[in-house]
């Protein structure tokens, strides 16, 4: 999972260099579309088993995908990159919330401890501006598109242990880019002109999407959503790294924001609870 969370990290400067040729619900399509298809020739074998349950809780995750993407895009579209980071950084909180007052499963206090560190280290990598936050229709659709990333991961957790990994995961990366795609008539979004730059970056990142939501799919049969949800606050980490190495100079702020998230990411998992078999993992 920490490896995920790594290659989450590249694709922020691919992304931001792709956009500049394409329309962003274009691209997600694209990008998500190839995963599936590049998924779909890979597992075409276990596609035959496809259960029910796997399509439909795929179809659901799927859908928790393109929200996600779509709005914190909508979003980007009105307020600052800094209070997008801050508030999509909700989701760390919100699992466990959404966790404990619906599924009744309340974190370990060393978790509280590690959703507490790592959220206060998304603070401090969106830095002071991000603190400037009204009630436009920005706002609202970032804020939106936190839940749909609680929604996800939680949705991912709650079926992992019902599904076929790889089965599912085709499911929801068809599911997530076709919507994408279906929605750039409402959005007023066009086909964008023929570029190499969108077509390599969209099917390099559609090889690390494949990658990336299979791992999730495997990952949490055994990793809480919540326990999930702290490794995975570890991407803009990587995603400072990689854009310090590119040229960009991470100030002193979000250096110590990346501290406080790898501290949240190895407090949470300090003296794991024992449990017997068949137990459910602990918060």
């Amino acid at each position: 999972m920490i490896g995920i969370t790594l290659i989450w990290g590249f694709t922020f400067l691919i992304v931001h260099l792709a956009v500049g040729h394409s329309g962003p619900l274009f691209f997600v399509g694209l990008r998500f579309v190839a995963a599936g298809l590049l998924t779909m020739v890979v597992f075409r074998g276990a596609l035959r088993g496809l259960t029910k349950t796997e399509l439909v809780a795929g179809s659901a995750i799927g859908v928790t995908i393109f929200l996600g993407y779509a709005l914190q895009t909508y979003g980007l579209q009105s307020i600052s990159s800094s209070t997008s980071a801050f508030l999509t950084a909700l989701y760390v909180p919100m699992v466990p919330l959404i966790q404990w007052l619906v599924m009744r499963r309340p974190p370990r206090a060393l978790t509280w401890a590690g959703i507490a560190l790592a959220f206060v280290g998304l603070l401090f990598l969106a830095g002071p501006d991000a603190w400037q936050v009204g009630l436009g229709h920005g706002e609202v659709a970032t804020l939106l598109s936190a839940a749909a990333i609680a929604a996800e991961i939680i949705l991912i957790g709650r079926f992992a242990s019902e599904v076929d990994s790889s089965r599912i995961t085709v499911v929801q990366l068809l599911v997530g880019g076709l919507l994408s795609f279906a929605m750039m008539p409402i959005a007023g979004e066009s086909i964008p002109a023929f570029s190499w730059v969108w077509l390599l970056a969209g099917l390099g990142l559609g090889i690390a999407s494949a990658l990336i939501q299979l791992t999730m799919n495997w990952a949490q049969k055994s990793v809480s959503p919540t326990r999930a949800t702290i490794i995975y606050a570890s991407e803009p980490v990587w995603a400072g790294i990689i854009g310090r190495i590119a040229g960009d100079r991470l100030p002193p702020l979000a250096i110590l924001g990346g501290v406080f998230i790898i501290a949240g990411v190895i407090v949470s998992e300090l003296n794991p609870r024992r449990r017997s078999h068949g137990e459910l993992p602990a918060e």
